[in-house]
């Protein structure tokens, strides 16, 4: 990434954040719409987070080697507390990550109509029968999966080419049992993006649950970064590249 300007960097990154929200996201309302009154079944959510998984491959490959593609403000939290992205950067990663989410957000609706709002747009939430302590556990978990395993295939000592693969494939199997308690957002850019757009569009939104998702999520990416620390501190230990995701380009 030597060479390139921080504009090219958060443009990748609201570009990155919102090819995950349009196509990641986008995946609930249209396998709604389809589905139409029949039920949800475990093949609809295999679909959808193969949706998530594939969209998080691709983008890692496309935009890893402008900004190393973090599209989730919990991994560049993660990546700045564990020293390999600097912290001056991390307000204006979080802002682009949130600007690609309520993009993508529009462009669910542009491209699917009304009728996306109309079934919910794909927006993350719990039930009653839920309630906030299990999804804070079920947004903690989930995130803090994704997040570690950001931050160990991205280690000097990992093998090298294979981040994107293994950083698709966890969110992949990672909202499978999630999903079914609070819609597995594990991305605070994923949570808001939605809900903001939603609000606009004249929706009813349950803002109430948002601070359970962000605190969730923020707190994994905190929890994540101590724990890969604690997994690969050595006596002698090498600075690490602050563009850390760059090796999966």
């Amino acid at each position: 990434m030597d060479g390139l300007r921080t504009p090219q960097k958060l443009a990748a990154e609201v570009l990155g954040t919102a090819f995950l929200v349009f196509i990641g996201v986008g995946s609930v309302p249209a396998t709604h719409m389809v589905n139409g009154d029949a039920p949800f079944t475990m093949a609809d959510l295999g679909v959808i987070s193969l949706a998530f998984g594939t969209v998080v491959l691709a983008t890692m490959y496309a935009f890893g080697h402008v900004s190393g593609n973090h599209i989730n403000p919990a991994v560049t939290l993660s990546l700045a507390i564990t020293g390999q992205f600097p912290w001056r950067q991390v307000p204006a990663y979080l802002a682009a990550q949130v600007t690609g989410g309520i993009l993508g957000a529009f462009a669910i609706i542009g491209v699917l109509g009304d009728r996306a709002s109309e079934v919910g747009l794909g927006v993350a939430a719990y039930s009653a029968d839920v309630g906030a302590g299990q999804a804070f556990i079920a947004e903690f978990i989930g995130t803090f999966i994704l997040v570690l395993t950001v931050l160990l295939v991205v280690h000097r000592a990992a093998a090298p080419g294979f981040a994107g693969v293994a950083i698709g494939l966890v969110v992949f199997a990672v909202i499978i049992p999630v999903a079914p308690a609070t819609g597995a957002s594990i991305n605070p850019a994923r949570t808001l993006g939605p809900m903001l757009v939603q609000q606009v569009w004249g929706a009813e939104v349950a803002w109430s649950q948002a601070p359970v998702y962000l605190a969730a999520e923020l707190l994994a990416g905190v929890a994540a970064a101590f724990t890969s620390h604690a997994l690969t501190r050595t006596k002698n230990p090498a600075r690490t590249n602050h563009d850390a995701l760059e090796t999966a380009a």
